[in-house]
């Protein structure tokens, strides 16, 4: 059922291609046609062109394997994929064209631009809609993906409400499997047995994917559990160890012939801290310039709902290791640590003002912070400052914390959007930092900083 109902979401997604792209051809027909210079046949005479482009969209898209659709998928990874494709396409269609109806018929220059740029655009818009589609059927039950979680530790119940907050991936948790004696069922799942049950029960209960939460078992063990999965045609997707998940591209170097893998590099360097800097300066002045009547707004409301100053200045952690002064609008009492000292921020939290509550939530006591952007003390995506108290502690205990510091701190990054903010697992949030800055583009930046917004109405650590 599940195999069938991909097939049918993905037929979909190729009609959809298909039609956004014929669309994107007639768009560009009738742009050409609004210009001065408007000597174009009968929109007739190019439906042969148009099926042509149309064709090789799809063909181009089926090769670079944009069919392949994960459950998951970032709608700005996709633009940039599309933007690829469809410009082959675009090449490829335009050239057949030119050996068809050369000396026939007409294909304006104009008219190829148009249509280039409309196929990127409609393309990405009706992929936006199909997924969209997509994640409304796969919530209420159609192309369900049945699962079973190897491993009830914390890996293993993350991953169990991950999937139960975002319903639309169409997955359905079926059972653990466990070896250390876990109790019958964990949050509401049933514990079905152990690794040595594995193949019986994907075929007992229909299993479609198999998500290996061990991250601290030895690749022996892996194999082990993967050779258990590997009579049946089901997924496997493991999760991904510390060494896996902190190190970037592995590249092989030597010393006097002896090879040697780098794993612990940093992807900021050269013209591309510029390039950074660059949008950093550009982002924040921008933002500063839309957003100065509501930040004026806020600080006047600040002054009305409570006393004291309108900014907290705070000082944090930032690139390495050095301590700046970080903005904030004032969101709590002047008071707030006077008996508690240096403590997070929790639900619910009493030290909060009225208005604190309110711009919190929709973290808006940041905005002052595009000013430490713009001066340089910090960028639009990196990671997350700490107190200088807090630092102390982590560097003693997790290891690798500080080299989160060999970048800017940002006011959004990777961990954040991934709902690791606030009073959550720090040795997850320096995994995911790391991550980042061995893995850093710009095209990443964007992501998040696109992620960052979309997530501003929804974010539950908001507090």
């Amino acid at each position: 059922m599940e195999r069938r109902a991909a097939r049918v979401l993905t037929a979909l997604l190729v009609l959809t291609d298909a039609a956004m792209a014929a669309s994107a051809f007639a768009l560009g027909y009738a742009l050409r046609l609004q210009s001065e210079y408007a000597d174009i046949a009968p929109f007739g005479s190019y439906l042969g062109m148009m099926l042509i482009h149309a064709t090789i969209i799809v063909l181009v898209f089926a090769f670079y394997r944009l069919y392949h659709r994960q459950r998951a998928t970032s709608h700005i990874d996709e633009l940039y994929s599309i933007f690829g494709a469809a410009s082959v396409g675009t090449i490829v269609a335009i050239a057949l064209i030119w050996l068809i109806y050369k000396n026939q018929l007409d294909y304006p220059r104009l008219m190829m631009v148009y249509t280039w740029l409309l196929t990127i655009i409609l393309v990405w818009l009706g992929r936006i809609v199909h997924s969209r589609v997509q994640w409304w059927l796969q919530s209420r039950g159609y192309n369900e993906s049945r699962l079973l979680i190897v491993g009830t530790g914390d890996i293993g119940r993350m991953i169990l409400q991950k999937i139960r907050q975002s319903p639309g991936l169409g997955y359905r948790v079926i059972g653990f499997i466990d070896d250390n004696g876990a109790p019958s069922n964990v949050l509401g799942v049933p514990v079905l047995g152990n690794t040595d049950d594995l193949s019986r029960l994907i075929r007992e209960h229909y299993i479609d994917e198999v998500i290996i939460a061990l991250p601290e078992a030895s690749h022996q063990d892996i194999l082990a559990i993967i050779a258990c999965c590997e009579p049946t045609r089901v997924t496997i997707r493991v999760f991904p160890d510390v060494f896996q998940i902190m190190a970037s591209e592995v590249s092989i170097g030597d010393l006097s012939g002896l090879p040697l893998l780098t794993i612990r590099d940093v992807a900021l360097r050269g013209w591309k801290l510029a390039v950074k800097r660059a949008t950093d300066i550009v982002g924040s002045a921008v933002a500063l310039i839309l957003l100065s009547p509501l930040m004026l707004l806020i600080a006047i409301l600040i002054k009305l709902d409570s006393p004291g100053p309108v900014f907290y200045v705070q000082e944090r952690m930032g690139l390495d290791a050095k301590a700046f002064k970080m903005l904030k609008f004032r969101s709590m009492r002047t008071d707030a640590e006077a008996e508690t000292g240096p403590v997070w921020a929790s639900p619910n939290d009493p030290r909060r003002t009225r208005l604190g509550t309110i711009i919190r939530r929709f973290s808006l006591d940041e905005l002052p912070q595009l000013i430490n952007v713009l001066v340089g003390d910090m960028s639009l995506v990196g990671p997350r400052p700490e107190r200088p108290v807090f630092v102390e502690q982590f560097k003693r205990s997790i290891p690798r914390y500080m080299d989160r510091h060999r970048e800017k701190a940002g006011i959004t990054g990777w961990a954040q959007i991934n709902g690791l903010r606030g009073d959550t697992s720090i040795i997850e949030r320096t995994k995911y930092d790391l991550w980042y800055i061995e893995n850093w583009s710009l095209l990443l930046d964007l992501k998040i900083l696109v992620r960052t917004i979309l997530r501003i109405f929804s974010d539950r650590q908001a507090y």
